[in-house]
């Protein structure tokens, strides 16, 4: 097959990206990514330079793009991940995250639609999405696959307009899809705005570790490795016009987790015990901040007899060396020379 996976150079594409090219060298993959902030081809470098691997770098946004991949490549699947992920961002830029998650996500369904039409056949638009389109839950209860959209950010309302969308255009045109929805993602390679990389950041530097409100925010978490081996087992043996919840089974109150890291950095980093923790600062709650997400992903452990591989505690522990190991990589991404890779690959565009 040849396979468009967008977003490759993200957190979560690059694992997939990795994933499909080592394990399906029969396949070609074609990495689609703007190399916005968060997109980073330092994530790929062991990778880049097999034979059944392209990037191209472009935008979702550009219809005119998209249509002329579909007809140079001819894909016949899709694995769409590129999007604007983080909430406090879409609070200050709402519409730049209508315009990569929904107008992005209609140009590459329009580009499918068009060279699938008439023979679907061994075709599959995968859309992944994010467990906060089902808005909050209350101290008991999870997410499935049939609970209802509420979602409460611009960020969660772009991702569920999206899913709306994939889901019209299965009914509407019969193209073929699946969806799958995941709670908060971590491990190696993710931009440090986000919780774990950023705190791991700021210990290693003895800044201040931001807690929102009281910290009793409750998230499930998922291992990005786990994720990516999750998105293989859909796109192969998933059902199509189904949809997918991944999650960790495994929730944690803010400072719990934030405490828990703070005790395995001062493990790590040889520091005296519980100073890590002196760093911990409560800061202004931000605007709709959902008090729990926890996904119900008892659908895919039955049908695709899929799990986590890791508990909470060793894949964080994981994620802690990963970029105790990789503080180049790490100064790069919080410096910006990392935007530089792409130029020294490929030259100017």
């Amino acid at each position: 097959m040849t396979i468009l996976i967008t977003g490759g150079a993200g957190f979560i594409g690059s694992h997939v990206v990795r994933l499909f090219v080592e394990k399906y060298p029969n396949d070609h993959i074609i990495n689609l990514d703007s190399l916005t902030y968060a997109g980073n081809l330092e994530n790929l470098a062991d990778i880049e330079n097999k034979p059944n691997y392209t990037f191209v770098k472009g935008d979702i946004t550009n219809e005119v793009l998209i249509n002329e991949l579909f007809g140079k490549f001819k894909f016949e699947s899709v694995i769409h991940l590129a999007a604007e992920s983080h909430v406090d961002r879409s609070i200050k830029d709402p519409l730049a995250f209508v315009k990569t998650n929904i107008i992005g996500t209609v140009n590459l369904l329009n580009a499918a639609k068009k060279v699938w039409e008439g023979n679907f056949e061994n075709t599959l638009f995968y859309h992944i999405s994010t467990d906060e389109v089902y808005g909050t839950l209350g101290e008991t209860g999870l997410f499935t696959e049939t609970t209802a959209y509420d979602p409460n950010s611009p960020y969660s309302a772009s991702k569920a307009s999206s899913d709306h969308f994939v889901r019209a255009y299965g009914e509407t045109y019969g193209l073929p899809y699946v969806i799958s929805n995941c709670s908060n993602n971590y491990g190696p390679n993710q931009f440090p705005e986000k919780l774990i990389p950023l705190f791991i950041n700021n210990i290693i530097n003895n800044k201040p570790l931001p807690v929102y409100g009281d910290g009793n925010y409750t998230r499930d978490w998922l291992f990005v490795k786990d994720h990516a081996k999750a998105i293989d087992l859909v796109f192969h043996k998933g059902k199509q016009g189904e949809t997918y919840n991944i999650g960790g089974f495994n929730e944690w109150k803010n400072i719990d987790l934030v405490k828990l890291l703070c005790r395995l950095m001062d493990d790590k980093l040889n520091r005296e015990k519980g100073s890590s923790e002196k760093l911990i600062t409560y800061v202004k709650d931000r605007p709709g901040h959902d008090l729990r997400y926890a996904i119900d992903a008892s659908k895919i452990n039955k049908e695709l007899e899929w799990s986590p591989s890791v508990t909470f505690e060793e894949g964080l522990s994981k994620t802690i060396d990963w970029y105790l190991d990789n503080e180049g990589w790490l100064r790069n991404v919080t410096s910006g020379a990392y935007q530089r890779y792409y130029e020294k690959q490929y030259g100017k565009q």
